[in-house]
């Protein structure tokens, strides 16, 4: 059985959980003044439908009609200690025809130690990754490709994005990486921080939520798709796997009904995989679950009506 991948270096020696950071941070812009001109089919995205990091690209790139403008494509959902892997069938790169997404890394920075991560904008022309840094793709998705995105869909619009930016960083802090922190502490003390600090967050946007629609403004914003995914996630890994156990979303009222609003817009349900999510977090930690068992709970109904329209 292959061994499932390290994360000893991300961990700080009182136990904490500390995120590498991400280290291609370029930018594509409409005019190429950056050295990455927005063109048609020159950029490719790497991701993993697993992955909440890559779930918030896969949603933008879908609600700014660029899905015939930058190619993707889907890394398997299991993990091993070499990395992010094309297994074939769905797992296929149909750009660059690798094994592994490390040879991207590679070839882009040979001397690149980190861990692989996703998602990964893949530049076809200079040969190199462009970013790895899902914020940064989602903004570059809204705000870069002009004409050639559905330029009538603005998640991050002018007027809201001081409250949009504040809001995204309460929640990455908290609650996105928050999770991970609780899941991957490796002392008490650390676990206990990070449980608080994502639950009193949590308790904060249920406040918030139950006066107001979405997060910022009276449409879906940018904010709403950075949190999506870590909200659909909660239940089925999170509480159990991650020991986030206080409380389920589903006992969240405004919470829960905000994410299936979410998930009934149009082709956000097509972006959740919840057999790849779950495959992914239940067979690639061993330290948190060395029988790979996959659970086969719990049903959870993200098409149940929800009556937020009211808020609008």
């Amino acid at each position: 059985m292959p061994e499932s991948f390290d994360l000893s270096p991300e961990v700080a020696e009182d136990g904490r959980f500390v995120r590498q950071k991400s280290v291609f941070r370029d930018w594509v812009t409409l005019d190429g003044s950056s050295g990455f001109k927005a063109e048609h089919g020159r950029y490719h995205l790497y991701v993993s439908l697993a992955c909440p990091w890559s779930h918030r690209t896969v949603i933008v790139r879908r609600l700014k009609g660029l899905e015939s403008v930058v190619g993707i494509s889907y890394v398997d959902p299991f993990r091993d200690e070499r990395g992010w892997a094309f297994s074939g069938g769905e797992f296929v790169d149909t750009v660059q025809g690798w094994a592994y997404l490390k040879q991207a890394y590679d070839a882009s920075d040979p001397t690149f130690e980190g861990r692989i991560t996703v998602p990964v904008l893949w530049d076809t022309l200079t040969q190199r990754i462009v970013s790895n840094e899902s914020a940064d793709i989602v903004r570059m998705f809204n705000d870069a490709f002009g004409p050639l995105a559905d330029e009538s869909v603005d998640l991050c619009p002018e007027a809201l994005r001081a409250e949009i930016d504040e809001v995204n960083e309460f929640v990455y802090k908290n609650v996105n990486n928050g999770v991970y922190k609780a899941g991957f502490a490796r002392s008490q003390e650390a676990y206990d921080e990070a449980f608080e600090h994502l639950f009193a967050a949590l308790d904060t946007l249920e406040e918030r939520l139950t006066s107001r629609r979405y997060l910022a403004g009276s449409t879906p914003t940018e904010a709403d798709w950075r949190l999506f995914p870590t909200l659909v996630r909660f239940d089925a890994v999170y509480y159990g796997h991650f020991k986030c156990n206080r409380r389920r979303l589903v006992d969240y009222p405004a919470l829960w009904a905000y994410t299936r609003d979410l998930y009934q817009l149009p082709g956000i349900a097509a972006t959740v995989a919840l057999d790849q999510i779950k495959r992914h977090y239940y067979t690639t930690h061993d330290s948190l679950n060395p029988s790979r068992i996959i659970p086969l709970g719990p049903d959870i109904d993200f098409n149940a009506a929800h009556d937020r329209e009211r808020l609008t």
